[in-house]
């Protein structure tokens, strides 16, 4: 169990959900905590089925295809309760990739690395734009606390960047006098 069932254990603990509704509400309101994929989503469903942690209903509607309704149940409550202790007291390793770039950085001229990484600056920038202007303040406390650590991780990237633009700039002024 990871990350992922404590999300979708998470969102049933209000309401029974269609797994249409539990991604359509991670892709719309998450995409900046999760980037769980749809199949991920029904696989991990199924697996927390068979698990015993939720309870799956078919509902008929019609002309409709029929449509699976997932409920959570005391063992899942109780598995989730046991995931949320775990991830939020866990200290997580955090593995950027763009590092192992910015390992190298040195094998590129100094105005393509800059020009890079103003690139990967505006990129970030427009993302922290984005996440800025949500209105939070509707969301649950949690959703609010866990967008702001976001918002404050884009913030050191953006800072660090513009640090390194800056670090570079300068050796590229004193390599040209």
């Amino acid at each position: 169990m990871d990350h992922r069932s404590l999300l979708l254990l998470g969102l049933l603990m209000t309401d029974s959900q269609h797994g249409y509704q539990i991604h359509d509400f991670i892709e719309k309101n998450l995409a900046f905590i999760s980037n769980m994929k749809k199949a991920t989503a029904y696989s991990l469903l199924d697996k927390l089925s068979k698990e015993g942690f939720i309870d799956v209903t078919v509902e008929f509607d019609g002309n409709r295809p029929p449509r699976k309704v997932y409920s959570i149940n005391e063992s899942g409550r109780k598995q989730f309760y046991h995931l949320l202790v775990n991830n939020v007291s866990s200290a997580e390793s955090i593995f950027y990739e763009s590092d192992v770039g910015l390992m190298f950085l040195d094998h590129l001229p100094i105005h393509e690395a800059i020009q890079s990484l103003q690139q990967k600056y505006e990129m970030l920038k427009e993302k922290y734009d984005t996440i800025k202007h949500l209105s939070i303040h509707e969301c649950s406390s949690g959703v609010t606390i866990a967008m702001n650590h976001k918002r404050r991780m884009l913030e050191a990237d953006l800072f660090f960047i513009k640090d390194t633009i800056q670090q570079l700039s300068e050796r590229l002024q004193q390599e040209t006098e």
